[in-house]
């Protein structure tokens, strides 16, 4: 199945992009040379529109958690915890964990930014984001989220939520970013996917025990707050257990060559 932009019945760009050059035939202005530029263009709106925003923390988690379960109050709560400590927050600025969080922002006075990205289904920027930028290509988009973000807080979600975290896990596992706390909030989501990582990823070697130290897990609002807080005001807290990691990924390295 091959979803359509609604605007133009014309496949969205990360379709187009990912598009082996047998599967379409386009028009010049769509072939991949070209496509670079536009690709570009989407980066350097981002880094514009960001570039002052200052402390932020991104927040992920489920599109479909609705207003008054559980999960998304906390997520609002959490999200006016860190407001009010001084960071702005970032989203996907769509429904569900996102809303909250950016809903949580506005209830502590702190600037609210959303990603949104083209989907094949409409996402409608939700109601609470003070600053939003749209993106057609997935990898700007998470460039963006990490780049300006000095923390994530991973809340209950699916394949997105799953992807922006192992893709953090890998970024610091190799040094490509310092000093960055995943704090995960919610034990009984969160446990079984930890007892997989430590049960058949380290039991087989595929990680380290160092590894599994670059995640915090907490159901504590409190405890999620000040460990972000306490990263931000002192690099030692957090890169130790970092370096521990990226130490035992430069020896497996080096003892493979």
């Amino acid at each position: 199945m091959s979803y359509k932009s609604k605007a133009n019945n014309r496949p969205l760009e990360d379709q187009q992009l990912f598009a082996t050059p047998h599967d379409t035939d386009t028009a010049f202005l769509d072939t991949d040379p070209w496509r670079v530029l536009r690709i570009q263009g989407e980066f350097v709106e981002g880094f514009n529109a960001l570039a002052g925003l200052g402390p932020a923390v991104t927040v992920f988690g489920s599109a479909r958690t609705r207003p008054g379960e559980p999960q998304y109050e906390q997520a609002v709560a959490l999200a006016q915890r860190l407001g009010e400590a001084g960071f702005a927050i970032i989203t996907g600025g769509g429904p569900g964990i996102m809303e909250a969080a950016n809903k949580g922002a506005n209830q502590a006075q702190a600037l609210s930014v959303g990603l949104n990205i083209e989907l094949p289904f409409e996402q409608h920027l939700n109601p609470y984001v003070d600053l939003d930028i749209d993106f057609r290509y997935f990898f700007v988009r998470k460039t963006m989220l990490v780049k300006y973000s000095l923390a994530f807080v991973i809340l209950p979600g699916g394949f997105g939520t799953l992807d922006e975290l192992f893709e953090a896990l890998t970024l610091i596992q190799t040094g490509k970013i310092q000093n960055f706390p995943v704090v995960m909030v919610g034990r009984d989501y969160w446990q079984g996917l930890v007892d997989w990582l430590r049960h058949t990823m380290l039991s087989e070697g595929k990680i380290s025990e160092e590894d599994l130290d670059l995640l915090y897990i907490t159901d504590s609002i409190e405890e999620a707050t000040q460990v972000i807080v306490e990263c931000a005001r002192t690099e030692s807290w957090r890169s130790q257990k970092e370096e521990s990691a990226r130490e035992v990924t430069r020896q497996v390295y080096g003892s493979a060559e």
